[in-house]
Formats: structure tokens, sequence, C-alpha cells
């Protein structure tokens, strides 16, 4: 069965292609709207990047559909990657009133649902294959009530489902399952019988609880902007800010939350980048600070999430800053020591998938996350239950 996977943010279109679960081709379009470039990987290509024109994502899309019928590819079904599902519990195949439904929550993941639900529109234009819906939201909709629920007027959450959805449940679920297979095969530990933080760190941060198999809390909520700092989301701040700003820079709610959800965080506060890569090489008071601020705030949902499961047995690290930065991880975890952490820095400096040592009570792992990956394997099962 061949799938294709697309992953499509406001200026870029990810896919992957799979042919039984192996992946064959992938590739990027990036700059839609702008100097567009694409960038292909594949068994025989390594990285190879050229201009095109791509004003908008269904002219991006167009190009990928000319690409796979030239080399005579035949797809079965594409898996698209949703952000905001509201309370859909699992994948689905996409029909117009799924995508209609979709649109209403849109407002909710304004980053990513938007761009995400044209490029499907484009998609079942361009491609006469099924469309599948795999949803973010979908890990939590166990999470129990007393972490979903805000404290507002009940009648109000209820009325606009207002409650924490959670996101990047695609990679916490994939990292999950693969840290399971690996600590069974490596320690003999049941991961289902762990309590467990799954930490994806990357230009968007999120972090999970999981107590013996079950979710009990993460950190992005009604919308992605809740939780940790990151690349340029504020995170977690006092709602009252909001209205403070509006009114005396002159702003509309709506201008304020594009400031929260685009030019905070990590670029916000230190003036120069949203890219930890740039940052760890910078110097100034600022970059400083934002450096401190994020490890703090990882550091106090760590904290959080160990008390409110009754103790921590696993640390999982993910997603670009999770899996490729060890100075940062070394930051986090040397506030940790309290918990019986001890870091083997060797193992860390080589981004090991074990990077606690022996001594160590706390387990500490750096897994891959490939949501992709996944993405591809509950397409091909919502194919196959048809």
């Amino acid at each position: 069965m061949n799938i294709l996977v697309l992953n499509v943010g406001s200026s870029s279109i990810k896919y992957e292609l799979f042919a039984n679960e192996r992946s064959v081709r992938a590739g990027t379009i990036d700059g839609i709207g702008a100097h567009a470039q694409h960038t292909v990987r594949g068994e025989r290509i390594h990285g190879e990047s050229r201009p095109v024109a791509a004003a908008n994502h269904h002219e991006a899309l167009r190009l990928l559909f000319f690409m796979l019928r030239k080399e005579k590819i035949r797809l079965h079904a594409i898996g698209h990657r949703i952000v905001h599902g509201g309370m859909h519990d699992r994948p689905i195949r996409l029909t117009r009133k799924l995508l209609a439904e979709l649109h209403t929550v849109s407002e909710l993941a304004p980053l990513h649902n938007p761009p995400q639900l044209e490029a499907i529109e484009a998609c079942m234009k361009l491609f006469p294959v099924p469309q599948v819906a795999v949803f973010d939201t979908a890990f939590y909709h166990a999470l129990p009530p007393r972490a979903a629920m805000y404290a507002i007027p009940y009648e109000l959450a209820q009325k606009y489902g207002i409650r924490r959805y959670g996101f990047h449940g695609t990679s916490h679920r994939y990292v999950l399952e693969q840290a399971g297979n690996l600590l069974r095969k490596m320690l003999r530990k049941d991961v289902r019988k762990l309590r467990v933080i799954s930490c994806h760190l990357g230009n968007g941060c999120s972090m999970t609880a999981i107590a013996k198999g079950k979710i009990m809390d993460t950190s992005m909520g009604f919308t992605p902007l809740e939780g940790l700092m990151m690349g340029t989301r504020s995170g977690d701040l006092d709602p009252s800010i909001v209205a403070f700003i509006a009114e005396h820079e002159h702003l509309s709610p709506l201008d304020v939350e594009r400031m929260l959800n685009f030019q905070s965080g990590l670029l916000g506060v230190s003036g120069l980048s949203n890219d930890m890569r740039v940052l760890l090489k910078a110097t100034g008071a600022r970059v400083r600070l934002a450096l401190d601020m994020f490890v703090y705030r990882v550091v106090k949902y760590l904290g959080a999430y160990t008390a409110a499961m009754g103790g921590i047995d696993v640390i999982i690290f993910t997603a670009g800053i999770g899996e490729n930065c060890p100075p940062i991880r070394e930051r986090v975890l040397a506030h940790l020591t309290h918990l019986g952490i001890s870091l083997d820095k060797r193992k860390n400096s080589e981004n090991a998938t074990i990077i606690s040592d022996a001594k160590s009570r706390v387990i500490v792992m750096v897994v891959h996350t490939d949501e992709a990956l996944l993405i591809a394997r509950e397409t091909a099962k919502v194919m196959r239950s048809r």
C-alpha cells in the first residue's frame, strides 16, 4: 500500500511517501507564497533542493502531484496530520462534512489548521484517492476531567467545548511506543507499569504525563499556545495580560493572540531567533534570559507532573531540541538530582538512547520521533477497515 503523508504548515508542506510502512521518498516545499524551495530526499536522493513556483498550497501540491505522476507512483491513500480535531478520538476518512466541521475549530489552532484544511481541499481536487485525517488531539481524548477542565463557569465550558484538548499527540504516542519497545528489549521493563513524562521540545513544545499506560496530563490546552515557552509562542501567562496589552497598545484581542503565537517565546525574549541552535551559539543578556526561562519552564512541568503521579520512572526527550541539544537536556536534568537522576555526560553528548547512568533511579531516554510513520500506519488501518 502506497501512502502519502502530509504535514502542512503556514508556508510549508512536508511530505513522505511510504510503501508498506517503508519510507521511499520525503521532501519539503518551503517558502510557499514567497521564494519557494523544493527539497527532496529518497533512497538515491540526498537533499536535492531547487526553487519552484508555488504562490499557494494548491500550487505546491500540484507540483507534488505531477512529480508522482511522472514517476508513475500509484497512491492508495493520503494521510493528513490535523493539529486540532475537536473531540474526534481516532483517525477517520475525510469527507466534505468532516471538512466543514474541522473549519469550526480552526481558530483554536491558527498556525496549523487553516493551511492544513486548505491543503486537504486541494488534495481532494488533485488526487482521486481516499484522504484520512489523523488528529494530534485524539491521544488526549481520555484526559481525566480534573486535568481537562478549566475553572470557568461550567455552563460556558459545555456550551463552547472549552477544555484542554492537548497537542503533539501523534509524537507523544509514537515515542511512548518506541520507548516501550526499547525498555522491554534492553532492560526487560514494561512501560505500561511505569510513570513516564514525555518531553516534545522543538519549535513547538509540549509535555505529557503517562502513568501506567494512562494519560494523566499534558501542557498544551484549549489551543497549542498554553504550556511551555516555545520558539515563537509565549506558553503560560496571566490572561489579564491580553486585555492589558490590547488596551495600552490599541490592539484587538486577536492582534494580541497573534503576537503571543508568532512573536513571543524564544524569539520575543531573545530578540534574535526562535532557533535554539542559533541561541546556543549567541551571547548577550536577553539570549541568556531566554535560555534560562526555557529550561525553567521544562523543569517546572517535570516537577509538577512528578508530584501529580507520585513519582517518576522514565523521562523521554524528543523532537528537534529534545533529540539534538545535549546542553539543554543537561541543564534541565541538573535541576532534578533530588529525584535520583544521574546523567551520563558522554552518552548525553552522543544523543544516545539512554543517557542516564547506572546509578540513576530514573531512566532518561532520547527517542527519535516519527510522526509521519505513525500517520501512515493509522491511515493504512482506516483503509483496511473500510
